[in-house]
């Protein structure tokens, strides 16, 4: 275990971060000749449209305009990127909550799409008109409230964007249904089995569904969830600081860190007050504390983020497989999480697999994963209970059942056998001079040879037939559908296959007999406890008629002779 998730924890780290920067963001202002108006350009609109003010316009450094509040104005002389093929579309990168519109020829050029993208961000898909390159066009960014942003313009055919966004969305979709599904079907199984690791499970995934629906800007277009556009930002740093502080319950529960290092457990019960204080401190954002809130929301993932895979690596070394998975699955996590946020940081680029292939995947394997390791906890739960039981029924010495399970058994047998109109028989088998051997070799060897003497027994029994430990040397063979002729035999056989044994290491060979009492339901007419109590009786009589022999109890539809014990007068 501890191997392959080594390996492929390794492997998820090496790949994601791959992934990440083979994500191709599309053309981004190639190819077009970008002017922006001064900020101190003091005109009307009609002057701007009206191509008197172009002079005064700006090559715009880098392509992308920088975020700001208030009207800025951008003018497109020309493009050399022209789609081969279809409809030509410019396509303006800026905030959903911006008001962008484009002109040409002093006419609003008609919106073909407007695409959600990360972030808040939204791509206005413009439809280029048949004269464009002969008059330029004009793009007018209104940026208010939780519209700043920066804007940033490429060019393209309709037929691409339109393609490209479905892609997107369906992905997203894909994803945010996918958790949503794991994390239901989490909540339902724990309304059967009530353990508090499958809410938090539910809980966990079903914030990051919403996290990645809003984050994606997907989210805000959809049903009942557009009602949270009016958010912004919120929309999204919310579930996320909820889920982390989920997350971190979780992780103490999925590492059974309250039983192996409770100074550890609750460290994550202080993470997880610390990401809603967190959650709650966004609202500083509207005061101007943005940066100072992102800067400690970044500290606080990061440290966490460390601090679980050191934990779940150190629970997982303990021997806890569910830890292991839980790794895997924290590793590919944040393996996207921040090699997605680290191309925010340095690209702003808002497209490409990363974003919209690799951290919805990520988030959707990380569910499966982590359901696996729930599963594999409950197994060694079922395992561990399973074993217990096994220990609560079963002799520790020998192996075998212990009195009370036996009694069970046979009680399930006789009722079996009654019904379907079938004997059953029971041999008592008592070791001869046991005593003597732990007087003279100590209670080690008698020990020895109570466990010596299962095996040759156990070799004469069917899968149907069952022995148990009655108490002290003795023990009791329960022979089901099994009348009291071939009891004897096989009664016969034991005794034989027991006086073949011998128990070394305590000086010279100890040899082992034993006397048993045989007792069938079919010539004693009784059942239960009744047939231990006559091969009981048995035995008593093979020990005086001198040991190491088979005796079968009497009954009243028995005729017994020869080596047989008699029935009383």
């Amino acid at each position: 275990m501890r191997s392959w998730t080594g390996k492929a924890f390794l492997l998820l780290f090496t790949i994601g971060p791959c992934l990440g920067t083979a994500a191709a963001a599309g053309p981004v202002g190639g190819g077009l000749d970008i002017r922006l108006a001064p900020p101190s350009m003091d005109a009307s609109d009609d002057q701007i449209l009206g191509g008197t003010l172009d002079a005064d316009f700006k090559p715009l450094p880098g392509g992308k305009l920088p975020a700001r509040q208030g009207v800025s104005w951008l003018e497109l002389v020309r493009t050399e990127l022209e789609p081969s093929s279809g409809v030509p579309v410019i396509v303006v990168h800026g905030s959903r909550y911006s008001r962008i519109a484009a002109f040409a020829g002093g006419v609003s050029l008609p919106v073909a799409a407007a695409l959600p993208t990360f972030r808040g961000r939204q791509d206005r898909v413009f439809i280029l008109p048949s004269s464009y390159g002969e008059q330029p066009v004009y793009v007018r960014i209104d940026s208010v409230g939780l519209g700043s942003s920066a804007v940033s313009l490429s060019a393209d055919s309709l037929d691409a964007v339109l393609a490209r966004g479905a892609g997107h969305a369906r992905m997203i979709a894909l994803a945010v249904g996918g958790l949503s599904a794991m994390a239901l079907a989490a909540l339902l199984i724990w309304f059967v089995l009530a353990d508090e690791v499958f809410v938090l499970y539910a809980t966990f995934f079903f914030l990051q569904a919403l996290y990645i629906a809003f984050l994606s800007g997907q989210g805000f277009d959809w049903p009942v969830l557009s009602h949270a556009e009016a958010l912004g930002s919120f929309a999204w740093n919310v579930p996320v600081g909820l889920s982390g502080a989920v997350g971190c319950l979780f992780a103490r529960e999925i590492a059974q860190l309250k039983e192996f290092s409770p100074g550890m457990y609750k460290a994550f019960a202080w993470f997880s007050v610390l990401f809603l204080a967190l959650t709650v401190a966004n609202v500083a954002k509207l005061f101007g504390y943005a940066t100072l809130v992102s800067a400690v929301g970044n500290l606080m993932f990061s440290v966490l983020a460390i601090f679980t895979v050191a934990v779940a690596s150190w629970s997982w070394w303990r021997g806890n497989r569910a830890a292991g998975w839980f790794l895997i699955a924290w590793g590919l996590l944040e393996g996207f999480s921040i090699t997605a946020a680290v191309r925010f940081l340095l690209t702003n680029a808002e497209d490409g697999a990363l974003l919209y292939v690799g951290l919805p995947l990520s988030m959707v394997a990380a569910a499966v994963l982590i359901a696996l390791g729930v599963a594999d906890r409950l197994r060694q739960q079922r395992a561990a209970l399973t074993e217990a039981q096994r220990h609560a029924r079963t002799d520790p010495l020998t192996g075998v059942l212990n009195r009370r399970s036996l009694l069970e058994r046979l009680d399930a047998a006789c009722l079996r056998a009654r019904v379907r109109g079938l004997p059953i028989a029971v041999l008592f088998i008592d070791l001869d001079h046991f005593k003597r051997i732990n007087d003279s070799f100590g209670h080690r060897a008698g020990d020895d040879c109570l466990c010596a003497v299962i095996a040759p027994i156990q070799l004469e029994l069917r899968q149907s037939d069952v022995i148990g430990r009655f108490g002290g040397e003795e023990f009791v063979v329960i022979l089901s559908s099994a009348d009291t002729v071939v009891a004897r035999l096989i009664a016969q056989r034991i005794l034989e296959r027991v006086a073949d044994v011998r128990v070394t290491g305590f000086g010279e060979p100890i040899g082992i007999t034993c006397s048993i009492g045989v007792a069938g339901s079919d010539t004693a007419g009784v059942w239960g406890e009744q047939l231990i109590n006559l091969a009981d009786t048995a035995v008593y009589a093979a020990k005086r008629l001198g040991r190491n022999q088979v005796q079968v109890a009497p009954g009243p539809l028995a005729v017994l002779t020869g080596d047989t014990l008699k029935a009383a007068p």
